[in-house]
């Protein structure tokens, strides 16, 4: 009977644990939630916490294995608790503002994945990653608050590991000799940290095959004796600063992409040079496959007098071909200047700055971006440009070295910075890593390099440059000192801004659709943005607007058909057609210009989950304003107060809005034709004073001189005349069937 009784207990027992197993990832993720502001979108203490948004399970609903928060603008802290999630695989938290000491994820033996990079973390554990037997990739990257820490001797115990980001970390000491441990690490990131002391030897038997040391703040030390990078694929000069590593014994550069002359090592200058591989031409594959030494101080056959001989020769023959292709090249540009105005003040001033490493157009891009990426790019057009490629120390030096102060927003691929050179121009830097984005991401950075390359519009967001630094890259466009239309139709009380008047509001609808009317229609070819929205809509002092954004774009084909797509874009803007079915039209834009005319018109967001169900989806709510007239006035922003002539003219833009955001596509207007409903609202005709009529013509000028000021006169109304043709030539009230019974504003006037 007692061993029965014993029995019992010990069963008890065991339910009682298993509870509280079970339990323990309940009670985790409520301190998750508690400790995290705002609170994540799609989380809430009343529901399940494997129904949240990101938040994956097992089976039995009773563990999380993978978290994902990345740039959900998080503030607060990650609890200590975090490490009682015994089946979490996957944390990515980064692109957030998250700080604090962070948890230890000691013996989390199932973690696989710890993405923390671009935070404001503080402090790190000693245990923070002891025991991680299955980790594969960790970043910390650009977390510039961290307190001083080294790498852990115990990392060893990491032996799956493939990605160690830490850049801009705070990591300080020597690095230790011990990634020769690691069979599968391929990339090493340990750039812009405080790193001290040699390089360890078992970086040379290492599996590495990306690894970043440079700009460390003391430098690092030590000797490089052998130097081998053949077979590599790699692009470019041979840089001249190689002759002056004085310990350099043994160099091999076979086989590589290389062009123009290699450097010669000199006798004074490497005195113990014992073997320099000569590489020859610059196609993949060519280079010398002898090992015959050809700058050995010793035993030659070659005459200094012949190398130099050939150099200079090669150095001739490559300023010639440099002059060729810089004739036609100017002459191509000759033949094919756009009437659309470039902004030539803001692309001198890039050329005053002195920023230019001298590749002009999409060829240097092109190469450089396959290189770096698997896949055929052959899709990608070849065509001039005029964009100048910047280098990474300038951009360092004008975003003060990409720091938090700088930021201008975080979107889905990468960090948004603010730069200033020492004559005062302003510029936005987008800052993205390919290894980061992943293979969506370098699609993106190709897409908007290609579309900004070839469109020039006023409204319009100017690409001025870009830069190519190793896995990063970097947009740089002009600088809009008035940020977002969001921010200042959602957030212009925190931000101190003044509410915009609806006469700013409808400019800016009209400088939006001129702006999208001519990718659609007016460019060399017609293109499709597919995330237009107002934090894609950028503003200048005067408060007039550019769309930005093009990563998402897309070539529509001639005729307008469909193409079938990845879904891409953000929800609220979707079009029905495009969210079901993923095929795409211009039609898909319009639906989204249409709901950020409803924005203009009510001051609400695309989706609010504050509101009621009933009313969290702006198109639905503003739909059914649409049927009942008389409520329109009541879902008008309130700071608006309307008058007569105001509310006609809201009433206007209402109906467009309705019809551009039809559940069919070929129900909704083109782009030209909003354009055509705008206008009239925004330029509207008033009468020139008494003294300025006389049809402008002075009469006491003799005939001769009135001719001759009126010819002048005439000379610049047809300048003007042409311009404005090519701006908006196809703004033509163009109504597709189905639509013209149905657009009215009788109700409104």
């Amino acid at each position: 009977m007692a061993t029965r009784h014993h029995f019992l207990h010990h069963l008890l027992l065991l339910i009682c644990l298993l509870s509280f197993s079970c339990a323990d990832d309940s009670a985790t993720m409520s301190k998750l939630l508690s400790s995290l502001s705002p609170t994540p979108s799609g989380w809430s203490a009343t529901t399940h916490f494997c129904s949240w948004t990101g938040i994956n399970c097992d089976s039995t609903k009773s563990f999380v294995t993978s978290i994902d928060l990345n740039s959900q603008s998080l503030s607060g802290t990650l609890p200590p608790e975090l490490n009682q999630l015994s089946q979490l695989k996957s944390l990515a938290v980064q692109k957030n503002s998250l700080s604090g000491t962070l948890p230890s994820f000691s013996n989390m033996s199932s973690l696989e994945q710890i993405l923390l990079d671009i935070n404001d973390f503080t402090t790190i554990p000693q245990s923070f990653l002891l025991g991680l037997t299955n980790l594969q990739t960790f970043s910390i990257s650009d977390n510039i608050n961290l307190s001083p820490w080294q790498i852990p001797l115990y990392l060893t115990e990491s032996t799956n590991l493939v990605n160690y980001y830490a850049s801009n970390a705070s990591i300080t000491g020597v690095i230790p000799d011990i990634f020769d441990s690691f069979l599968n690490l391929q990339n090493l990131r340990l750039s812009y940290n405080n790193l001290t002391g040699s390089l360890p030897g078992s970086l040379g038997d290492s599996e590495i095959q990306n690894l970043w040391l440079n700009n460390q703040k003391q430098g690092l030390s030590g000797r490089i004796d052998v130097f081998i990078l053949h077979d590599s694929a790699v692009p470019g000069m041979v840089p001249p600063s190689l002759t002056r590593l004085p310990k350099l014994v043994n160099i091999t550069l076979q086989n590589n992409k290389l062009q123009g002359p290699y450097p010669l090592f000199s006798s004074s200058g490497s005195a113990e040079v014992e073997e320099v591989v000569e590489h020859r031409g610059s196609g993949p594959g060519s280079g010398s496959q002898s090992g015959s030494p050809t700058g050995s101080p010793k035993g030659s056959s070659v005459s200094a007098g012949m190398i130099a001989g050939v150099v200079i020769a090669v150095v001739v023959f490559i300023g010639v071909l440099l002059f060729v292709f810089y004739k036609c090249y100017v002459k191509r540009r000759q033949k094919g200047v756009d009437r659309v105005d470039e902004g030539p003040k803001q692309r001198m001033e890039m050329v005053k700055t002195d920023v230019t490493n001298g590749v002009s157009g999409y060829a240097g891009v092109r190469s450089e971006l396959q290189s770096q990426s698997s896949g055929d790019h052959r899709d990608i057009p070849m065509f001039e440009g005029g964009n100048v490629s910047i280098s990474i120390e300038v951009l360092r030096q004008v975003t003060n070295n990409f720091s938090e102060e700088n930021i201008l927003g975080r979107g889905g691929f990468g960090v948004v910075y603010k730069g200033e050179f020492h004559d005062g121009t302003k510029i936005a830097v987008k800052r993205m890593e390919s290894g980061a984005m992943g293979t969506k991401g370098m699609n993106e950075f190709q897409a908007e390099i290609a579309v900004l390359t070839k469109v020039r519009h006023r409204h319009l967001v100017a690409l001025l440059g870009y830069c190519i630094n190793g896995n990063e890259r970097l947009l740089v466009y002009e600088y809009m000192p008035q940020g977002t239309l969001s921010q200042h139709l959602f957030e212009w009380q925190e931000r101190g801004y003044q509410p915009l008047t609806w006469k700013q509001r409808v400019t800016i609808a009209l400088d939006v659709a001129r702006g999208v009317e001519y990718l659609h229609s007016l460019a060399q070819q017609s293109f499709i943005h597919r995330d237009l929205k107002p934090s894609n809509i950028l503003l200048s002092d005067d408060m007039r607007a550019k769309v930005a954004d093009f990563g998402l774009v897309r070539n529509a084909p001639d005729g307008k058909y469909s193409v079938e797509t990845r879904l891409a874009g953000t929800f609220g803007y979707l079009a029905p057609e495009y969210a079901a079915t993923g095929r795409v039209t211009t039609k898909v834009d319009v639906y989204a210009f249409g709901v950020v005319l409803m924005e203009i018109i009510t001051g609400r967001k695309a989706l609010d989950e504050t509101m009621p169900d009933e009313r969290s989806h702006l198109v639905t709510w503003f739909r059914r304003v649409l049927i009942h007239k008389d409520s329109l006035r009541k879902a008008i922003d309130l700071i608006l107060d309307p008058d007569d002539e105001t509310y006609e003219s809201l009433c206007k833009v209402a109906e467009l809005a309705g019809h551009c955001t039809a559940r069919e596509p070929f129900q909704r207007p083109d782009m030209g034709h909003a354009v055509n409903v705008l206008g009239p609202l925004v330029e509207q005709w008033k009468p020139s004073r008494q003294e300025e009529e006389e049809d402008g013509i002075d009469l006491h000028l003799s005939l001769p001189q009135a001719l001759q000021r009126w010819q002048a006169d005439e000379g610049t109304s047809r300048m003007f005349d042409d311009f404005s043709y090519s701006q908006t030539q196809s703004s033509i009230p163009s109504k597709p069937s189905g639509f013209a019974d149905t657009f009215s504003s009788t109700d409104c006037r």
